[in-house]
């Protein structure tokens, strides 16, 4: 994984995913920060209309990427994310769901049980 990047914060996520992974044997940190540490050019980017394709109401979705804001949800999730587009929070809120960051979700379900990576 490279954690070379220019960017503190990231550097810091990258490094909580990992250790959060072995500590808790949950490799679905692990893959996250694999896909979070690519390039910001090969960094995933997913829809709100994505997510409302490939979800179902009271989904846990984790985006290592940026979710954009083109689209309507209609059932309830918990999605985090990188970053997110202006308007994607209050489209995720409007449908009854929440958005939370990526280390919320983790302290939240430390075991990544149920939890569903879209890229």
């Amino acid at each position: 994984m490279k954690k070379g990047t220019e960017n503190d914060a990231l550097r810091e996520t990258l490094i909580f995913l990992e250790k959060s992974a072995k500590r808790n044997k949950a490799p679905v940190w692990s893959d996250v920060a694999m896909r979070l540490s690519a390039s910001r050019r090969s960094r995933t980017e997913v829809n709100v209309g994505k997510l409302a394709k490939v979800t179902k109401a009271d989904d846990v979705v984790v985006v290592p990427g940026k979710v954009l804001g083109a689209g309507e949800l209609k059932h309830r999730l918990t999605l985090a994310s990188w970053s997110a587009a202006n308007g994607v929070a209050k489209k995720v809120t409007k449908a009854g769901g929440k958005m939370v960051s990526i280390r919320e979700l983790v302290g939240s379900n430390p075991g990544g049980k149920g939890v569903i990576i879209v890229r």
